[in-house]
């Protein structure tokens, strides 16, 4: 597809869904999501950080027309943070729902964000909801909860922070359908900026070569490349009147690296879009 009939085809799409969260699709992956959805599949989303999964997932939950529970995971996440808990109140002790459960009892999509960063045996909880049982059992409550036709399993890591010690158990990740996601082309992402922002199209267009020419550069210098979240938090620091060399700084290149002789390097990268 040529470059005008993208951009076309990306303008029609931000019409359908204008009453929708804004997102751009970068492939299939809306008719994937769909396809899980309506097969009661638990769906698995790997991809670089600020690329879109979170808002993508907030887009498809709003289409379907279901509640969404989000769980950004940790390291000291248990499995009774997701399950729920026996809580003490006006002298008496009561259950507690857990996001994991509410969203079995709702129907409701859960998505777990960087499910990669919870504990190994906290994630193992996810084991008889993502496969075809469908069920949560809860121990400390005596209940299995069948999960009803509506509820969806999302979880989403970032495959370049994937190392021995975090990386998800192949008896874990084998329950899922998984796509994999990457920045948008340069056409995508244009159209992203204008959507999220207002920003007119030259400014849009100078932006995504600027986060390019740093994407080239990530395998040498950088753990995460520029992301297009960043982007947006520029651009609206230019918009409210900030430099835009400074704004570049401070919100595309210094959330990148600690290393002062990597920042310079990547600024110069920015002087020479926008001078000095």
């Amino acid at each position: 597809m040529s470059e005008k009939a993208e951009v076309s085809a990306l303008d029609s799409q931000m019409e359908s869904d204008a009453d929708l969260p804004y997102y751009l699709p970068h492939g299939n992956e809306i008719e994937l999501f769909e396809h899980a959805y309506n097969n009661q599949l638990p769906l698995l989303i790997k991809g670089p950080t600020g690329c879109g999964k979170t808002r993508f997932i907030t887009h498809m939950a709003k289409k379907l027309g279901r509640p969404l529970y989000t769980v950004s995971c940790h390291d000291d996440l248990t499995a009774s943070d997701l399950i729920g808990r026996h809580l003490i109140g006006d002298g008496t002790t009561y259950w507690n729902d857990g996001p994991l459960t509410r969203a079995v009892r709702e129907g409701a999509i859960c998505y777990l964000d960087e499910v990669v960063e919870a504990r190994k045996d906290t994630t193992v909880v996810l084991h008889p909801l993502s496969d075809d049982r469908r069920i949560l059992p809860i121990e400390r409550t005596g209940e299995t909860l069948e999960a009803p036709k509506e509820f969806m399993l999302v979880v989403s890591y970032n495959p370049g922070y994937q190392n021995l010690l975090k990386g998800m158990k192949p008896s874990t990740r084998q329950r899922f359908v998984a796509t994999r996601f990457d920045f948008p082309r340069a056409a995508q992402e244009q159209r992203i900026l204008q959507g999220e922002t207002g920003i007119d199209d030259h400014e849009a267009k100078r932006l995504v070569s600027l986060a390019n020419a740093l994407r080239a550069l990530k395998d040498h210098d950088l753990e995460e490349a520029a992301s297009t979240r960043l982007l947006v938090y520029t651009i609206r620091l230019i918009q409210a009147g900030y430099d835009p060399v400074e704004a570049c700084r401070n919100a595309l290149i210094e959330p990148l690296s600690d290393d002062i002789e990597t920042i310079d390097a990547l600024m110069e990268v920015v002087y020479a879009t926008f001078g000095r």
